[in-house]
C-alpha cells in the first residue's frame, strides 16, 4: 500500500517539470496568489473605510501606483541579467512586504501613494522574474511548467478571494488590517522558501551561434539590448493589444452586463468564476499545443477566431431580450477565456524564443511592459468602448484579428532573420 502510494506520488511529480526547485517555486507562486487575493480584493475598500479617502482619491492612487508599476518589469529583467536571479526574487518579496506594512503607519495621502507605488514596482517585476526562473529551470518543458504555474495561481487567487470575502463580511478596521498583514506575511513565507531554491543555470542563447567557443561572459559593450531591436519592440507593442482580453473579461464584461444588456447583474460574478474554473481545467492540457516555437506561432490563428467570436457575441448581447443576452454573454466569456489561455501559451513561448540568452532578462522585462501597459490603459479603453455602444465591439475585434495576423508574420520573420541587435542568429528547435 505504502509502496503504491510512493510510486503514485513519484509519477505525479515526474509529470511536473522543473525538478525540486521548480516544484518549490510553484508552491511559492501559489502562496503569492493566495496573499494577493486577500489584499487586492479589499484594497479599494481599505483606502475608503480605513484611511478615509474619497472615491476620486482612491481612483487616482490606484492609477498612479499602476503607472509607477509599469517600470517594474524592465527593471526586474535588467537586474536579473546582472545579479543572481534567486536573490533578486527574494528582494522583490521583501520589498512587497515592506511596502504593504508601511501602509499601516499613515493616513497621509501622499505617503499612501508613495508606498503603493513602491509596492507596485516589485509586484510587476515578479511576473518577469518568475517567468525567467521557469524558463531556466524547466528548459524545453517551460510551456507546460508555466501552464501548471498559471493553474495553481488561479486556485490560489480564488482561495485568497474567498478568504477576503469572509473577512469583509465582518467589515471592521481590524478585519482590513488582518487582510493586509496576511498578505505581507505571505511574502515573508515566500522569501523563506525561495532561500531554499538553488540558482538556476544561466540560459544558453538559443538564437546566437557564436563564432568563438572561448569561455567567458559576453562583454557588456556587446550585450544585446531590446531597446534597439525594432522587431522585438514591435512584437511587444502587438502584445499590449492582444493582452486586452484581460480588461475585456475583468473590467468591461461586468460593466457591459449592467449598462447595456437585459441580463441579470448576478451573471457577472458567475462568469468571472467560470473564467477561473476553465483556466484551472484547460490551461495545462492546452499547453501541448504550444510545445514548440512554431506551434506557438500557429496558435495566433485560432486566437484571432476566438477574438472574433467573443467581440461579436458582446454586440449580440445588447440587441435585446434576457435569454439572448445571457446566451451571448456566456458565449463571449467562454470564447474570450479560451483566447486568454491560447494567448498566454503563445506569448510565453514566443517571447522566450525571441530573446537572446545573454540578455534574456532585459528582453523579457521589456516584454513585460505589454501587460503592465494594458493594465493601465486597458480599463480606460474599455470605458470608451462601453460608452460608444454595441457596434464598437466588432471594431475592437477587427483590431485584435489584424494584430494577431501581424504578430504571426513578425514572429516568423524574427525567428528567420538576424535581430538588429544580435549577430549570427540561428533558429533552434524547442
Amino acid at each position: 500500500m505504502s509502496r503504491t502510494t510512493g510510486l503514485t506520488r513519484t509519477a505525479f511529480k515526474d509529470r511536473i517539470p522543473g525538478g525540486p526547485d521548480g516544484h518549490r517555486m510553484l508552491v511559492i507562486g501559489f502562496i503569492d496568489k493566495c496573499g494577493t487575493g486577500l489584499w487586492s480584493t479589499a484594497m479599494a475598500l481599505y483606502f475608503t473605510y480605513v484611511t478615509g479617502l474619497g472615491l476620486g482619491q482612491v481612483g487616482l492612487l490606484i492609477a498612479l501606483s499602476g503607472a509607477a508599476g509599469i517600470a517594474g518589469a524592465p527593471l526586474g529583467g535588467l537586474l536579473a541579467d546582472r545579479f543572481p536571479l534567486v536573490r533578486v526574487i527574494i528582494c522583490t518579496q521583501l520589498l512587497r512586504a515592506t511596502a504593504l506594512l508601511a501602509l499601516l503607519t499613515t493616513d497621509d495621502y501622499l505617503l499612501l501613494v508613495l508606498f503603493s507605488a513602491a509596492g507596485a514596482l516589485p509586484d510587476r517585476a515578479t511576473n518577469v522574474l518568475t517567468k525567467l526562473y521557469a524558463a531556466r529551470v524547466a528548459g524545453p518543458d517551460r510551456v507546460r511548467y508555466q501552464a501548471i504555474n498559471r493553474t495553481t495561481s488561479n486556485i490560489g487567487w480564488t482561495l485568497g478571494g474567498l478568504g477576503a470575502a469572509a473577512a469583509l463580511a465582518v467589515g471592521t478596521t481590524t478585519a482590513f488590517h488582518v487582510l493586509l498583514v496576511g498578505d505581507a506575511l505571505s511574502y515573508l513565507v515566500m522569501a523563506a522558501l525561495t532561500l531554499r531554491c538553488a540558482e538556476p543555470p544561466a540560459p544558453a542563447d538559443s538564437r546566437v551561434a557564436a563564432a568563438s567557443t572561448a569561455p567567458g561572459p559576453t562583454p557588456a559593450t556587446n550585450r544585446p539590448t531590446p531597446w534597439r531591436d525594432r522587431g522585438f519592440l514591435a512584437f511587444t507593442a502587438g502584445e499590449s493589444v492582444l493582452f486586452l482580453h484581460d480588461s475585456i473579461l475583468q473590467v468591461a464584461l461586468p460593466l457591459w452586463i449592467v449598462h447595456a444588456t437585459d441580463a441579470p447583474v448576478g451573471l457577472a460574478p458567475l462568469l468571472i468564476v467560470a473564467n477561473s474554473a476553465l483556466v484551472v481545467i484547460f490551461q495545462v492540457p492546452l499547453s501541448r499545443y504550444g510545445s514548440s516555437t512554431e506551434a506557438a506561432r500557429r496558435l495566433l490563428a485560432p486566437l484571432a477566431g476566438l477574438f472574433a467570436v467573443g467581440t461579436l457575441a458582446l454586440t449580440v448581447s445588447a440587441l435585446g431580450g434576457r435569454t439572448l443576452s445571457i446566451a451571448a454573454l456566456i458565449t463571449a466569456a467562454v470564447a474570450l477565456t479560451f483566447a486568454e489561455m491560447l494567448h498566454t501559451i503563445a506569448s510565453w513561448e514566443l517571447s522566450v524564443a525571441l530573446a537572446p540568452g545573454e540578455a534574456q532578462g532585459a528582453y523579457l522585462g521589456v516584454h513585460g511592459l505589454a501587460q503592465s501597459t494594458q493594465r493601465f490603459a486597458g480599463p480606460l479603453l474599455m470605458a470608451g468602448l462601453i460608452s460608444a455602444g454595441p457596434f464598437a465591439w466588432p471594431v475592437l475585434g477587427v483590431a485584435l484579428i489584424a494584430t494577431s495576423a501581424a504578430q504571426s508574420r513578425l514572429v516568423r520573420r524574427g525567428l528567420a532573420e538576424p535581430s538588429l541587435s544580435v549577430a549570427k542568429v540561428t533558429v533552434s528547435e524547442h
